[in-house]
């Protein structure tokens, strides 16, 4: 009888990838986990269950086959495991990277609810598609034919690019107009490199580029194009520019100097460390945390993005203040776990109610405590009366969410029909917006939500795409 090759998880422990020393890695944007090798990585891929239903696989977005791939895996059979992962998945090496396994398909896996520690899905997920780089299994797209109609994307993050990739793998005319310099959105500029090294998202940009993607770059939508110029030049355009607008935070001394926005602060960051670009805010101290006591101000991502970063900067030191408690929070425990090795103070159940100085020199807080749950179900924070105290500051980023810009006035396309929060009104699943061939895909139509759903958007939207062209393609040929 044949060995069977998984449902270890009994005799072989859970295991992650090697963790850098905090001490260390806390000065440098290095990613802070080594690669598994090849034997560790079947290993733990052993430890599937191979559940009749992989909750895993149905609590990922991109509903990506996890259980084949890690059976593949565990069997030596590395290149049809990078196969199954990209026939569901645009960017695996980057969704193993960046994604809240712990909230997704880690934080599903039946092996996990049995006491055993659950499959470590992401880090095998990066393994299998790092590997596939390296030996040349991942291609740029070379369509069997190619197609007469264009497609234009308004936006180069992830949702527009895996649309772009699908697209043109289907031989269609694919033109991406992006406002920055480089391709990849917040994967580019505002997620830093400790959790994403830079030369993983230009390599994928490049392999767009070598598959007949055309990148228009420093492209205002606007102000250098037209929306209708753009929509005049291609049969179907679509809408990919993510949220960009920072939500504020009022009060006394609001405007002071050294308040910041989280994306000016990372994207400063990211231009400086990660490409070696000149960037006067960074090197003149306004977006630089050397020396400085940094606060800052939420409990998402970007608040754990922020914070780690002013600790590789050199901050004197760094706090985040957030109006809920750990458990309530919306951002990765396992960030919170890095932060707190790293050097980051928490201070839970907080709220800003102002600011000191004319330069900061401190946030004015209130003391909170958790009373009902809200309409979420999650515990409102009341204040507690009396508690009113100063935190030290000289450096305070304001981590509070996105929100879509205006994008009606901006284009001068008043008939684009956006909701009451600004998001574009889209069709589900499609993506289809009231304008005929216009789309809308990701965090401006959802607001601000994770790179998987917004590569799910993409390719879901490219298929409904796929589909009108080929059905105007069969009605024109019955016409004839």
């Amino acid at each position: 009888m044949a060995k069977q090759p998984m449902l270890k998880f009994v005799q072989i422990e859970r295991d992650m990838p090697v963790k850098r020393d905090a001490n260390v890695r806390n000065s440098d944007f290095d990613e802070i986990y080594a690669e598994f090798a090849r034997a560790k990585a079947e290993e733990q891929s052993s430890r599937c269950s191979q559940c009749g239903v992989p909750y895993c696989q149905s609590h990922c977005p991109l509903h990506n086959n996890i259980p084949d791939w890690l059976h593949l895996t565990a069997t030596g059979r590395l290149q049809e495991a990078y196969e199954v992962s990209q026939a569901t998945n645009t960017f695996p090496e980057i969704c193993g990277r960046i994604c809240p396994q712990d909230r997704l398909c880690e934080g599903n896996c039946v092996i996990e609810q049995s006491g055993h520690g659950t499959v470590t899905i992401g880090s095998v997920e990066k393994y299998i598609t790092d590997t596939a780089w390296e030996n040349g299994w991942v291609l740029p797209a070379n369509p069997a034919q190619e197609r007469a109609e264009s497609v234009g994307i308004i936006g180069a993050g992830p949702g527009g690019l895996a649309a772009a990739d699908m697209l043109r793998r289907a031989g269609v005319q694919v033109t991406v107009y992006d406002r920055y310099d480089r391709a990849g959105g917040l994967l580019t500029y505002g997620i830093p490199g400790f959790k994403l090294e830079k030369d993983v998202v230009e390599r994928r940009n490049k392999q767009l580029e070598a598959g007949g993607v055309t990148f228009k770059l420093n492209c205002n939508v606007g102000e250098d194009i037209t929306f209708e110029e753009i929509r005049a030049d291609h049969d179907a355009v679509i809408i990919a520019t993510g949220v960009y607008k920072s939500r504020d935070l009022k009060g006394p001394g609001s405007g002071a100097n050294g308040i910041v926005k989280a994306i000016d602060y990372l994207t400063a960051s990211n231009r400086a460390a990660n490409f070696g670009d000149s960037v006067p805010e960074f090197e003149s101290g306004e977006l630089n945390a050397k020396g400085k006591k940094v606060v800052v101000i939420g409990g998402g991502d970007t608040a754990m993005d922020c914070v780690r970063t002013a600790v590789r900067q050199g901050a004197e030191s760094v706090k985040c203040l957030y109006r809920r408690d750990r458990t309530n929070m919306p951002g990765s425990q396992r960030e919170v776990a890095n932060a707190e090795e790293e050097g980051v103070q928490f201070e839970w159940l907080t709220a800003p109610q102002g600011f000191a100085g004319d330069d900061v020199t401190g946030v004015m807080v209130q003391r909170m405590r958790l009373g009902h749950p809200d309409a979420t179900g999650r515990q409102a924070p009341e204040v507690i009366e009396g508690s009113d105290y100063v935190e030290d500051a000289d450096l305070v980023i304001k981590a509070l969410g996105f929100e879509p810009e205006d994008l009606p006035t901006l284009w001068g396309a008043p008939e684009l029909s956006v909701t009451r929060w600004g998001t574009v009104k889209a069709e589900f699943e499609t993506g289809a917006t009231d304008l005929e061939g216009v789309y809308a895909v990701g965090d401006i139509v959802r607001g601000a939500s994770l790179v998987v759903w917004a590569i799910r958007d993409g390719r879901d939207c490219a298929t409904a795409i796929l589909k009108r062209f080929d059905a105007k393609q069969t009605s024109a040929i019955a016409a004839e």
